[in-house]
């Protein structure tokens, strides 16, 4: 087995702060949706239910033929 040491280990946590560092400024970045998918979000949410297929449904169509 490979002994480990302390710079080697330092080294990692220093990596891992730098892609903390990185994941941080993208969630805190405040994205815009595009016009068309504003349209297709309100489509979307505007559909009643019924009108979807379930799950079932598709899964016998596609999976038991």
């Amino acid at each position: 087995m490979e002994a480990v040491t302390l710079e080697a280990i330092y080294g990692e946590i220093e990596t891992m702060k730098k892609d903390i560092e990185i994941i941080k400024h993208a969630v805190a970045e405040e994205y815009e949706l595009s016009a068309e998918v504003l349209k297709e979000l309100a489509e979307a949410r505007a559909t009643p239910k019924e009108d979807y297929i379930s799950q079932e449904e598709i899964e016998k169509e596609f999976l038991h033929k």
